[in-house]
């Protein structure tokens, strides 16, 4: 089975929106004052070890926007990966885009555990960045294996969160912790028992 890791960019109160210079925040871009040559490193890593990107809608069409006109190693590799996004939006995608077929399994849950189920052409991961609504739901359906919270030192005061609000508990261990020079730390947490 494949593995579904989220991965974040959080602000300190748990804001997830508008970290690279979206329109969607007053605070838009605000991780750009914390990057560092070792955060980006580990980034690239990232991106490296991944099989597949699932995406939200509202994220792929932020990420279609921005990737493909970028250039070096970390585009090009965002631009290689194969992409599922869930949208029940018509139309062709592009940017090595797929839609996520829940007409056949019968909701976008099954889609998803089918979609890590599938054998591919790899082995690697199923990263998820971003999306945020997507990712609240993979919480709740208890689809995620990792999550990687990329935490840095900052307030926004309000904003999009990827936490359910629904009172329910998940347990998750830590299974990664790194400080950068720039004052963000990355938390890596399994889902406990998997």
């Amino acid at each position: 089975m494949r593995r579904l890791v989220v991965t974040e960019f959080l602000s300190l109160d748990g804001v997830v929106e508008a970290p690279g210079g979206e329109r969607t925040h007053p605070h838009s871009g605000w991780t750009f004052p914390f990057a560092t040559e070792d955060l980006q490193a580990t980034k690239l890593q990232e991106v490296r070890d991944a099989g597949s990107l699932l995406l939200g809608r509202r994220t792929y069409e932020q990420f279609v926007e921005a990737w493909p006109p970028r250039e070096g190693e970390f585009a090009d590799r965002m631009n290689s990966l194969r992409k599922a996004v869930v949208t029940s939006r018509p139309g062709a995608l592009a940017w090595n885009a797929e839609r996520l077929d829940s007409a056949a399994s019968g909701s976008v849950r099954s889609a998803i555990a089918a979609l890590k189920e599938a054998d591919g052409d790899d082995d690697g991961a199923i990263l998820v960045a971003g999306s945020p609504t997507l990712v609240r739901a993979l919480i709740v359906w208890g689809l995620v294996d990792e999550l990687r919270l990329l935490v840095y030192p900052v307030l926004l005061g309000g904003g999009q969160r990827i936490f359910p609000d629904d009172r329910t508990t998940w347990t998750f261990e830590l299974a990664g912790l790194d400080r950068f020079d720039s004052g963000a730390v990355l938390h890596v947490y399994r889902l406990a028992g998997s």
